[in-house]
This record gives structure tokens, C-alpha cells and sequence, in this order.
């Protein structure tokens, strides 16, 4: 590998790693004031956990490399290697901040920070392994049958699905923030406060995604531009489709170009322009409507909106970029739809069956939920009062 694509990759790697604050900013603007230092607490700490996690194990489990060798051999190749894993690394970390933003403020800080590495240490690295690695077999069947492999350039699925997902799994698990829904069916509102922390959590993450997107190429001469431009597009349709949809709701439109962008990540490097910009229409509109039905109807309580912001709407990714990849819709072919189809369902049993394995016993054995006093007060105690001042004290 050329030193280029070292510095480029490392560039990609920042530039995701940024993407980190932007998660913690969209939390923080959404979450109730007293819940705004956990949630900055909770997303950096997440990322610790993460890279520990990933570098011992889910990097090994994944692609069967390990970092148990001497300095002069890791540091081959201008250390490619190591930026590889970093960039990785935050791909990787993005599951429990995805995870964080449904599940906030009526979690566990410590049972949350096992479940964060349990999740990145096996459950991510075993789909990501099957899909970026081609392991166990999976791919190669997918070939042999439908002629091409499953498809997710970078991360429709495997990232953000799989987040998505097990988000849904650990918020219907911990239940109702309290004194959300009532007995008498009416709903406590719980708005954003802050719609410019919001607003720029929103924005530090879309610009951060077109190093996620472009950068998924890994080195310069795979590089395309098709990437940027169709993440664009799809982040341009997206914030339309919620700004129509969700009727000028500020929540809705900074988190229509996040819709987008979550979709169009599979196929970003197989489709026309135009069919990313669909793409990113159909998720904007995808959130706004799923994101009503479960907090409003089906009574779940999914703080940030995770699971139809990143579960259905990377799985709505998954399955376009069979659709749209197809060259009688201006795309570059070699994809299958069957076989998106399927990579998108593996995925999803992965996350629902990994997710249960990790929450179910941390709920047992040691619970996830705060205590009322602990909810009351704002998140768990012990983050709490890492800056604690008499008016946070008092509950604000």
C-alpha cells in the first residue's frame, strides 16, 4: 500500500471519529435537560469501550487479524493496517451510539457499557465478518446461486440496520421512559431542548457521512466520485421527503438528510443520481411516518427515533440498492435483488437474536433500568453528578 492511501483512509477515519460528536449533539439536543451530561458522558465513553473491544477481539472475529506482533511488523506498509482498523474502529463504534440515542435516559450507565462491548466485540464482528469478510460461507453461496454477492458498499446494513435493530431490542426491553404513556391513553410530550444542538449533532454527521461514504473505498484508485455525488443526493431527497412529510417539524427535517444518507450508504457506489435521490425520498419519508406510528400508536418509546431512522431505513437501503444498482435504472449491475434481500434479512436476525443474548441476561442478572429516583433526577446518578450543580441537583 502506497503512503497516499495511508493519509487517505486517515482522513476517512477522522472525519467518522467526528461523526461521534455529532451523535452526542443530536442526543444532547433531544434528550430532556437533565439527561444532557449523560448523554455526552455516555457516547464518549461508549467509543473507550469500543476500541478496546474491537481491538482484542471483534477485529480478530471479524477478519482474522490481530495486533499481538511487534511494532516493525505492525507499521508495515506505512502501517496501512492500523489505519485500516481505526477507520473500522469507528464503523464499528457506531452500534452503541446508535444504540445510545433509543435507549436514553432511562438506562443503566455501567450494564449499558457491558452490553457496549459485548455487541462490538461479537455481534457486529460476526455480520460484519459474513459481509465485508465473506466468512462462514455466506457470500460465496449467494454467488454461486444468484450470481453476485450481497452488496453494502458502506454500511446500509451492516452498520446501521444492525444498530437499528438491536436498538429496538434494548428499548422495548427497558420500557417506557416513565410518565410517557398513561393509563388513560394520552401521551406526555417530551420535546427536544435544543433544537440548535440538535440541529448541529444533525450536521456534524452529514458532513462526517461523505468520509464514511467515500471513504469506504479504502484506497485512492478505488475512489469514486459517484459516491459523493449520490450521497448527496440521497441526503438532499431525504431532508425534502421529512421537511413535506413532517410538516416543517425541525426534528423531522435535521433528521431527513440522516434518513438518506443511512440508505443510500449500501448502494452509493452502484446507483444513477437520480435513483439515489429516490432513495433518500422514500427513507425521509420512511423515518417521518415510522417514527409517528411507534412513538404515537404503537407506544415505543425510542428517544432519537433509532429504529426507523437507522433499522428500517438501512434496511430500505439494503433492499434499493438491488433495485437501484440495476442498469435498466442507470445503475452499474452487479447486484442481485434476491440476494440484497436476503443479506438484508441475515442481518437483521443477527442483530434481533445477538441483541437478545446480550440484553436478557444483563436485564436479569443485573438490570438495565434506572431506579425512579435515578430517572427522576436525570439518568443514572453516578454520571449525574460528575458536574453536578445545585439546579441539576434539583432535577432540571
Amino acid at each position: 500500500m502506497k503512503s497516499n492511501d495511508v493519509l487517505f483512509v486517515l482522513l476517512g477515519a477522522i472525519m467518522v471519529l467526528a461523526m461521534h460528536s455529532g451523535f452526542a449533539f443530536l442526543e444532547l439536543g433531544t434528550v430532556r435537560r437533565k439527561n444532557q451530561v449523560n448523554a455526552l458522558v455516555k457516547i464518549l465513553s461508549d467509543f473507550a469501550v469500543s476500541t478496546i473491544a474491537y481491538f482484542f477481539i471483534g477485529y480478530y472475529l471479524a477478519y482474522g487479524v490481530e495486533f499481538f506482533r511487534g511494532a516493525d511488523q505492525l507499521a508495515a506498509n506505512s502501517g496501512y493496517d492500523l489505519v485500516k482498523f481505526f477507520f473500522l474502529l469507528t464503523f464499528a463504534a457506531a452500534i452503541p451510539a446508535i444504540v445510545s440515542g433509543g435507549i436514553a435516559e432511562r438506562a443503566r450507565f455501567a450494564p449499558q457499557l457491558t452490553a457496549t462491548f459485548l455487541l462490538v466485540a461479537f455481534v457486529y464482528p460476526f455480520f460484519e465478518g459474513i459481509a465485508w469478510n465473506k466468512n462462514y460461507g455466506f457470500q460465496g453461496w449467494l454467488e454461486q446461486t444468484f450470481g453476485y454477492a450481497f452488496h453494502d458498499f458502506a454500511g446500509s446494513i451492516v452498520v446501521h440496520a444492525v444498530g437499528g435493530w438491536i436498538g429496538l431490542v434494548a428499548v422495548l426491553m427497558l420500557g417506557p421512559r416513565r410518565g410517557r404513556y398513561h393509563k388513560d391513553g394520552l401521551i406526555a410530550a417530551h420535546p427536544p431542548s435544543s433544537i440548535p444542538f440538535l440541529a448541529l449533532g444533525a450536521w456534524v454527521l452529514t458532513v462526517g457521512w461523505f468520509g464514511f461514504n467515500v471513504m469506504s473505498a479504502q484506497t485512492l484508485d478505488a475512489v469514486s466520485g459517484l459516491v459523493a455525488l449520490n450521497s448527496l443526493m440521497a441526503m438532499v431527497g431525504g431532508t425534502l421527503s421529512a421537511l413535506l412529510m413532517g410538516r416543517n417539524d425541525p426534528g423531522f427535517v435535521h433528521n431527513g438528510p440522516l434518513a438518506g444518507l443511512v440508505a443510500v450508504c449500501a448502494g452509493s457506489d452502484l446507483m444513477h443520481p437520480i435513483g439515489a435521490l429516490a432513495v433518500g425520498v422514500v427513507a425521509g419519508g420512511l423515518f417521518v411516518t415510522l417514527f409517528t406510528l411507534t412513538q404515537n400508536r404503537w407506544k415505543i418509546d425510542d428517544v432519537l427515533g433509532v429504529w426507523p431512522l437507522h433499522g428500517l431505513c438501512g434496511a430500505w437501503g439494503g433492499i434499493a440498492a438491488g433495485i437501484f444498482g440495476q442498469t435498466a435504472l442507470g445503475g452499474l449491475g452487479n447486484v442481485s435483488f434476491v440476494a440484497q434481500l436476503l443479506g438484508t434479512g441475515l442481518g437483521i436476525a443477527v442483530a434481533l437474536i445477538g441483541a437478545a443474548l446480550v440484553y436478557l441476561p444483563l436485564r436479569y442478572a443485573v438490570g438495565l433500568r434506572l431506579t425512579p429516583e435515578e430517572e427522576f433526577n436525570g439518568a443514572d446518578l453516578t454520571i449525574h453528578r460528575i458536574s453536578a450543580t445545585p439546579e441539576k441537583e434539583a432535577g432540571w
